[in-house]
């Protein structure tokens, strides 16, 4: 029987051991991927994205730790595999396009020899074959002279093309899941749609599930069928893309939305929520953006909010847009 969901982390945490208290990098974090759907992972920088996708891939060093709860992969727990066989997954049904891709490649390496690396590992392949398969799929993500470039070292190689090189690397192996952390970062907008329109067809054509970590709401808009909203080591809001945008219900993720500069809207002055992300060691003792929010109250500040559903498929952390009549101690997220 086909699994509906590639991915589940089931109420994840992941700590820091610090010299100056515990860190919550991750705090009782829940997300599914169904299987052949992008989900997106959105929030400020420091809200825990990429800390959620290094977890995954059980990349946490010291002084991490992944402290409770259960990331199942294809029906899997991935905290129960040894060191051993994480390194068969990672690559291989699990691949990761990395930040910046001009310090994510090795520059003492050609393009061709990092592509293939992969193959080398994870498959019985001769370098005949694996360069066929190389040149292919560079080709499939829109790398033109394909044979040359597998001749050429990274900084030969503009912004565009290196992040396409990163997209072929994690998807010559044919991966079950690909997660892309901020994989648009750094590109002008015609780079940055040619690259989303490539993930699409990835998702289409080989049913891949991706989970798109960023921090670029417009993003989320164009690609995902599913977006959970991240801050402070927490997931504030989650639903469908449509009814996320249509029904925004938490004031951090209308805050986000907020500030995305509008075309034909003229202002004198770009909107941006007020105050800093908080330090994760010194977090408020009630809801972690209740020192930022407008609508903050006392009760706010002395009470942590669980994560509740207000519609059918939209969950919200707060104990303000609750619908009216619903309990703050109504049915939490599982």
């Amino acid at each position: 029987m086909m699994m509906t969901n590639t991915l589940e982390l089931k109420r994840v945490t992941t700590y820091f051991h610090t010299q100056r208290g515990l860190l919550p990098a991750m705090d009782n974090v829940s997300v599914t991927v169904p299987r052949g759907k992008i989900v997106g992972i959105v929030g400020e920088s420091g809200c825990g994205k990429s800390m959620t996708a290094m977890s995954i891939l059980r990349l946490i060093r010291k002084p991490g730790k992944i402290e409770s709860g259960e990331i199942l992969f294809c029906g899997e727990d991935l905290l129960k595999k040894t060191e051993k066989e994480m390194r068969k997954i990672r690559g291989d049904r699990i691949s990761m396009i990395f930040q910046e891709p001009m310090t994510s490649l090795n520059p003492l390496y050609t393009i061709g020899h990092q592509v293939m690396e992969a193959l080398f590992l994870h498959e019985k392949i001769d370098k005949a074959s694996a360069k066929e398969r190389a040149i292919r799929i560079l080709q499939e993500v829109g790398i033109p002279e394909a044979d040359a470039r597998l001749r050429s070292y990274p900084h030969q190689l503009s912004g565009g093309l290196r992040q396409r090189v990163m997209i072929g690397m994690a998807m010559i192996c044919k991966p079950d899941l690909l997660i892309a952390d901020e994989p648009t970062t750094a590109l002008d907008v015609t780079i940055e749609a040619q690259i989303l329109a490539l993930m699409k067809r990835l998702k289409e054509e080989q049913g891949t599930s991706i989970l798109l970590i960023t921090h670029n709401m417009g993003v989320v808009a164009k690609v995902c069928d599913e977006v959970y909203v991240m801050y402070a080591g927490k997931i504030m809001e989650h639903a469908e893309v449509f009814e996320l945008f249509n029904h925004v219900s938490h004031p951090y993720t209308e805050g986000l939305l907020k500030s995305i500069p509008r075309i034909d809207h003229v202002i004198d002055r770009l909107y941006s929520i007020p105050g800093v992300v908080p330090n994760l060691l010194h977090l408020p003792n009630g809801c972690s953006f209740c020192t930022r929010c407008a609508e903050a109250d006392k009760d706010c500040a002395g009470s942590k909010p669980e994560l509740r559903q207000i519609r059918e498929g939209h969950w919200v952390r707060c104990c303000k847009r609750l619908p009216e009549g619903m309990a703050a101690d109504a049915e939490a997220y599982e």
